[in-house]
């Protein structure tokens, strides 16, 4: 067999058939405080956009981790403590990242450890992780390298056997320079296999099934536009519901390498079709991919199938009212929270402030049998249920909470304040840590239901969101639910499109609960578009507006007890 002629990076990437130099990657590495994505955090960030060989913009920050940092982890990286106390938060280096790399294909040594890490930050901070394709670099490496010129496939030995210009040091810039030396130098070995695609490329890399291969043809009808998309199967049932910005690139996707996951590979070899709904913007798109995952529950979706099974704290109706967790909320319910722990521990800091009885017994406002429990012994309850304190007596204690729960009032998170003020010159620095975690959890469940609550309150708001090419995504909300979505192009007049659009628009009537019917899910999906990304508020039908008194209003300390360096720090 004769040898294919090796071709060199530039010459891949100037070939005609070659889409690769029209190609944007975004090589990035993470420093952390260790490798469990769910318990440690990330302490830098470093990355390298490139395309066709040229460096477009790099992105490097320090991260405040929340956290410490183990001495081990310190010794490697050489990042200590007094280098993050002053550093942005992941809450604010994400987003910032996410638009860096913003329809970029994703490049790091060891993917899954630094996309793995960013995709559960989104998780937890409640972001929309983007689906980008990803390209491993130790994978393609062991594709492309054999073990007569490497030892291993370790970002330092792959530098040194490549001659990268930049040597790895074990911080994330530098780290990321590094690896675009490596990814070029692999590029121009692919070139002589006759790759000249990002399609090819991640077919070529290990771990892409017969199967995966075989089922290519099912993207070929799609678009590359906004959408959902529904893989069916032999019944034509549904399989999995999925959202993307580009229908076609991303569904494609499932039959590359870049589909590492076990459950979604046995879904793509049973699937015989891909159905598809086009969408104006990528909020309808995340809007109906809700609605669809909640009407047809496809087996092979890990993402939650009921939306409207969250938790909710509320006063029962009763004499006495205590807290209780339920699912169906009343109008002055806390939440919506994701678990019942969440939510349990909600009621634990609003028992701590208040007298409000933990009992779960009913008891009668006119012949109360019971007997005073411990609580009342250590004042932390009036024995409701042994006639020593009448219903009027009960009552502010229901009311402060009431008035705290509608943003109304804030003089019980300041009653839980000053016991952490106490706890700390009382030098009980783990009990305040606690009582600190607890407070703080209370405020963003506070803050979170307080605003959720006034958006549903609107009965209609229409806003404007720039595409980035001079026009405008237009989306009608009603009670909090996308009610219509549309597009003014560039050089189309927008407001004769939002009178069609609100014209057209659904009609939604409101239910009962704090979010007046609408899903938690989609109330947040569609908050986060509403207040991020430039949107502008086109018309609203009332006021939308938040309590003087509500939780927003404690964020500033808030972000001090997030950012707590100690066990416990005094917060003003």
């Amino acid at each position: 067999m004769s040898a294919h002629p090796q071709l060199s990076f530039d010459e891949i990437l100037t070939s005609e058939e070659v889409p690769l130099h029209e190609v944007t990657f975004v090589v990035v590495d993470l420093e952390t405080t260790g490798g469990d994505r769910g318990q440690d955090a990330v302490t830098e960030i470093g990355a390298v956009k490139i395309r066709g060989g040229e460096v477009l913009g790099e992105f490097a920050t320090l991260v405040n981790p929340e956290r410490g940092i183990p001495p081990a982890v310190v010794t490697i990286t050489g990042i200590t403590e007094a280098m993050v106390v002053d550093a942005p938060r992941m809450d604010s280096v994400l987003p910032a990242f996410l638009e860096f790399s913003r329809g970029c294909v994703l490049v790091a040594h060891n993917a899954p450890f630094d996309v793995g890490f960013l995709r559960a930050n989104c998780e937890r901070l409640g972001l929309r992780w983007p689906k980008p394709q990803v390209v491993d670099t130790v994978r393609l490496a062991r594709r492309v390298l054999t073990r007569d010129e490497t030892p291993n496939y370790k970002l330092g030995t792959l530098a040194r056997v490549l001659n990268a210009r930049t040597e790895p040091v074990h911080r994330a810039l530098d780290d990321a320079r590094a690896t675009v030396d490596v990814l070029h130098s692999l590029l121009e070995r692919v070139g002589a296999l006759g790759l000249r695609t990002l399609d090819d490329l991640l077919s070529h890399l290990p771990d892409v099934t017969p199967q995966q291969r075989g089922k290519r043809g099912l993207a070929d009808g799609l678009p590359n536009s906004p959408g959902v998309y529904l893989f069916r199967g032999p019944k034509d049932e549904v399989l999995y519901v999925g959202t993307a910005t580009d229908l076609r690139r991303r569904v494609r996707q499932y039959f590359t390498a870049g589909e590492r996951r076990s459950r979604v590979k046995e879904m793509v070899a049973i699937a015989e079709r891909v159905d598809h709904v086009e969408c104006a913007h990528p909020l309808e798109a995340e809007v109906r991919e809700l609605r669809l995952l909640a009407a047809h529950q496809p087996r092979y979706n890990r993402r939650s199938k009921n939306p409207q099974r969250a938790w909710w704290v509320v006063l029962t109706d009763e004499p006495f009212p205590r807290l209780s967790i339920v699912r169906t909320p009343k109008p002055d319910a806390l939440g919506p929270f994701n678990s019942r722990n969440a939510a349990s521990d909600a009621v634990e800091a609003l028992q701590e402030a208040t007298a409000v009885r933990r009992c779960t017994e009913r008891i009668s406002a006119r012949d109360p049998r019971g007997r005073p429990c411990a609580l009342y012994e250590l004042g932390r309850c009036g024995a409701p249920c042994a006639g020593r304190q009448s219903a009027e007596e009960y009552e502010p204690e229901v009311i402060s909470i009431r008035e705290v729960i509608g943003g109304r009032s804030s003089v019980l998170l300041e009653r839980l304040r000053d016991e952490l003020d106490r706890l700390s010159t009382a030098q009980r620095f783990e009990d305040a840590a606690a009582h600190r975690d607890q407070l703080a959890a209370l405020v963003r469940s506070l803050d979170r239901g307080q605003r959720l609550s006034a958006l549903t309150a609107v009965e209609e708001l229409i806003a404007a969101r720039p595409d980035g090419r001079g026009g405008w995504h237009l989306s009608v909300i009603r009670h909090g639910k996308l009610a219509a979505a549309g597009n003014a192009r560039r050089g189309v007049r927008p407001m004769p499109v939002v009178d069609l659009l609100r014209a057209s628009a659904e009609t939604v009537i409101p239910g009962a609960g704090p979010l007046r019917g609408t899903t938690a899910d989609e109330a947040r999906i569609v908050y986060r578009w509403l207040t991020t990304g430039g949107t502008r508020m086109v018309r609203c039908s009332t006021p939308w507006h938040e309590p003087a008194g509500a939780a927003g209003s404690w964020q500033t300390w808030l972000d001090k007890a997030i950012n707590g360096r100690t066990a416990y720090a005094a917060i003003d």
